[in-house]
This record gives structure tokens, C-alpha cells and sequence, in this order.
């Protein structure tokens, strides 16, 4: 009797945890039901829809915005499915332990009251998509470490892990450092249990497997997309952005291989785009149509060509201008600038009118974004405080290193290089594009709590040491 008394006293933290994180969840799907929708999300439902996908967004979430569509119109259960890979990732981790901590039912709480919850886990946005399945991810890694001596339980969570790493590399054009740093946390982990020729046949084995499904699903959706230059566009834009910058901090910046190619375009940046140039975002160079007109005209290698001079002979004014564009993004410091909040339904009217959806504000929506508004100036919505957290998650699990922490520091690894990526390729602030690094501090954070003694004996130690440390200061 006393030995179910003990289980049962070890599982409450367990129990209330669940029920905390399970109502969170419910929460926030009914007072957003049935999503949120954006311009972007319009499009894409309206391609998964049509079967027919458009190339300025990768297809995957296109295509499983459409097969949520056909079993009930909308994006309601891409919602379900989208905001479950994230709550379910949660609740996993509550077994992850023999036992938890008191500490983790309130961190969960936490969790599920944040905006990153409440809010961003019902918007249909690829950025979530993205960052829930790379979370999914490393989790289900953290979970085939723990239970690596179970074959079939380690062989199923590890195909879990890839197929959801696969799905975020899918996702975001960027998404392939997700796979990149699971393939690096396998072989750490296999070489761990069981050597270095395993941990080579284990990386070796899933990187191959990895390609060939990414390289068989972009081949498939491919079929269906309309051939677009979405991604040839998007850097096209990318270069004239950054061109524009250097040209705006620079005025006398020379740009030869235009001035020889399309002298036209040159004049246009020298006076539109350094006029219109600003380090928030890139949709203010739309203001001259004579700019984007010269722009569609030239040739791609021709501004290749000057972009890539702009680098090689002037790699300081690079860096400048690229150092501004990156903290818009990652420091926000006109949190409303970056768009940090979208509550509602809209998108393009024809698209609208296909999907038999209408503008959305509603009284829920008003409320939601009375509520999300409330945190912006807090710490809630800085990137900056996320990667301290997530810094500190970091170091904490390299000085502990138990069964799980190597799948939890590589997915902390995983969204440093994320964030980073953006140095070169950010062209807006929005807050959502780092959404990947908010959820995981919060991820690490939930994992930790879940033995919070260590915690606790970590603080103790550094205390010590530290009034160690003064005692012996005083005594010299």
C-alpha cells in the first residue's frame, strides 16, 4: 500500500502537468477556432485546395493544407495537427524522467499562457510548421537516447525524429540546418552507446535516407507547381535589397557591373532604392515601379555579378548593412514594426471567394490580440531574451550530458545556426521568421524543470564557489 502511495505521489507533478498542458492546448484551439489566416495563408490553402502550388512558398505545407482541406474545408484540421506536433511534444517529455519535478507544472503553465502558445500555434504559418516539426524532431531523439537498449522502441522513435526533420526541411528553404544538426546528434548519440564505426553507419544510413525522401518529395510536388522562379525571385529581390543598402550608407558606391550592363537599373538604385531602402524591410522598394520594372528587366547574372562585387571588394559595407537587417530581425527594436501580432482572416479577395471564406476580425479575435499586444516591451516578445535562455539551457545540458541532452543541446545548436542564416538572407523583420528560436528556449526550459534538482545544485555549486571565491579575495 505504501509503495502505490509513493507511485501515485511521484506522478501528480505528471498528472497536473498534463491536465495544464492539455487545457492550454484546447484553450487555444477553441478561442481561435478555426485559425488564423494571413495573406500567405490564404495562398497557400487556396493552392493545396487547387492541387496546384505556387513557387515563391515551398509546397509541402501547401499540399498538407490541402489534404486537411479535403477531409473538412479549411484550415481547421491543419491547425489540430500543426499545434498538436508542438503540445504533444510537451506531454511526451513529461516521461522522458522517472520522476519530475513540482517545478514543471508551472513552467508549463508558463508555456501554455505565452502568446507563442495561445496565438502562433493556431496561425497557419510555415514558420510554425517549421519550428514544431524540428521540436518534434530532436524530441523524439531525446526519447530513442533514453530508451536506446529497446530496439523496436529506438528504431520507431529515430524513423519519428527524421520523418519530422524531413518535414521541416521541406518547409523553410532554410529548414535543412534542422537536419544537418540531427544528423550530427545521432552520431553523438550512437557514438556514445556504441563506438565510432556505429555512430558513422547510423549518420551515413539516415543523411542518405534523409536526401533521398527530400529529393523525392520536392521532385513530387514539383509535378504540381507551376515552374515558377519563386526562389530565383526571391534572391533577385534579395541582392537588389542589399545593394540598395549600400548604396543608401554609401552614396559614392560604385557599381560597375551594372553601369556597364544596365545603366538604367544603376541610376534606379542610386536614387529610388537608397531613397526607399530602409533596414525593417524590403517592401518599401515596391514604392517605384520603375525600379521593379529595371529589375524584372535585367538579366539574373547581371546582378549576380554586381552583388557578388559588393562582397569581394567592399566586404566591410557588406557587413554594415547586414549587420542593420539583422537587428531588425533579431533585436526587433520596433517590436510593432516587425508584425508581431495577426489575429483574423485575410488574404486575396478571388482567392477568398474560391475557399468560400470571408474577412475575419471577430470579437475572439479582438480580445486575443488585446491580450497578445499586452506583452509587446516585455521580454516575452525579444528574441534576445529567448537566445539567453536558450544560451543558458545550452551550457546546462553540456555540463550534465544524461540520456536526452544530447538531442535537447543539438536542437538548441540547431536554432543558433538557424538564427544566423538570417544575417544573409533577412529582407524583413517580422517577428515570426525566429519564432523557431522563441519555442526552443521554451522547449529546453520545460526539459530541464523536469529535474529541477539539478538545477538547484547547479546554483548551489556557482553560490559556493563564487562566495568561495570572495572569502579568499578578503583573506589576501
Amino acid at each position: 500500500m505504501r509503495g502505490e502511495e509513493n507511485l501515485c505521489a511521484r506522478n501528480w507533478p505528471v498528472i497536473v502537468a498534463s491536465l495544464v498542458l492539455v487545457a492550454g492546448w484546447v484553450a487555444a484551439v477553441t478561442v481561435s477556432w478555426p485559425g488564423h489566416l494571413s495573406y500567405d495563408s490564404i495562398v497557400q490553402l487556396h493552392d493545396g485546395r487547387m492541387g496546384f502550388y505556387h513557387s515563391w512558398h515551398p509546397p509541402v505545407m501547401a499540399w498538407l493544407l490541402g489534404i486537411g482541406d479535403a477531409l473538412h474545408p479549411g484550415a481547421a484540421l491543419f491547425v489540430l495537427f500543426d499545434s498538436a506536433l508542438f503540445f504533444g511534444a510537451l506531454l511526451s517529455l513529461l516521461w522522458h524522467r522517472p520522476r519530475v519535478s513540482w517545478a514543471v507544472p508551472v513552467v508549463a503553465a508558463a508555456i501554455a499562457l505565452l502568446p507563442q502558445s495561445f496565438l502562433y500555434q493556431t496561425t497557419v504559418w510555415k514558420d510554425v510548421l517549421f519550428a514544431n516539426a524540428a521540436i518534434a524532431g530532436f524530441v523524439c531523439l531525446a526519447h530513442a537516447e533514453t530508451r536506446w537498449t529497446q530496439y523496436h522502441a529506438r528504431i520507431a522513435l529515430l524513423a519519428g525524429a527524421f520523418i519530422f526533420f524531413v518535414l521541416a526541411t521541406l518547409t523553410r528553404q532554410n529548414g535543412a540546418i534542422v537536419l544537418v544538426a540531427g544528423i550530427f546528434a545521432l552520431g553523438a548519440i550512437v557514438w556514445r552507446a556504441s563506438g565510432r564505426k556505429l555512430a558513422l553507419f547510423y549518420g551515413g544510413s539516415a543523411l542518405a535516407i534523409s536526401l533521398v525522401v527530400v529529393v523525392i518529395a520536392t521532385a513530387a510536388l514539383a509535378v504540381h507547381s507551376d515552374d515558377g522562379e519563386g526562389p530565383k525571385a526571391q534572391l533577385r529581390l534579395l541582392r537588389l535589397y542589399d545593394l540598395a543598402g549600400a548604396v543608401a550608407a554609401q552614396p559614392s558606391l560604385p557599381l560597375p557591373q551594372l553601369d556597364a550592363d544596365n545603366p538604367t537599373l544603376a541610376k534606379l538604385i542610386r536614387s529610388d532604392g537608397a531613397r526607399l531602402y530602409t533596414p525593417v524591410r524590403n517592401d518599401t522598394l515596391v514604392g517605384s515601379q520603375s525600379l521593379q520594372n529595371a529589375l524584372a528587366e535585367t538579366k539574373p547574372a547581371w546582378m549576380a555579378a554586381q552583388w557578388y562585387d559588393l562582397i569581394l571588394q567592399h566586404p566591410l559595407l557588406y557587413l554594415r548593412v547586414r549587420t542593420m537587417d539583422f537587428g531588425w530581425v533579431f533585436l526587433t527594436p520596433d517590436i510593432a514594426a516587425c508584425r508581431p501580432v495577426f489575429v483574423g482572416v485575410e488574404g486575396p479577395r478571388d482567392d477568398m471567394d474560391d475557399l468560400g471564406l470571408r474577412p475575419r476580425k471577430d470579437a475572439r479575435d479582438l480580445a486575443l490580440e488585446r491580450y497578445t499586444k499586452a506583452f509587446l516591451g516585455t521580454p516575452v516578445f525579444s528574441h534576445l531574451t529567448y537566445a539567453v535562455l536558450a544560451l543558458c539551457a545550452l551550457v546546462l545540458l553540456l555540463l550534465r550530458r544524461a540520456p536526452g541532452d544530447v538531442a535537447m543541446a543539438s536542437m538548441i545548436a540547431a536554432t543558433f545556426a538557424f538564427t544566423a542564416s538570417f544575417f544573409v538572407i533577412s529582407i524583413a523583420c517580422d517577428y515570426r521568421y525566429l519564432y523557431f528560436l522563441d519555442l526552443a528556449a521554451l522547449v529546453s526550459t520545460f526539459y530541464l524543470a523536469l529535474d529541477a534538482a539539478y538545477l538547484f545544485q547547479v546554483v548551489a555549486t556557482w553560490s559556493g564557489s563564487f562566495w568561495e571565491l570572495r572569502s579568499d579575495a578578503r583573506k589576501s
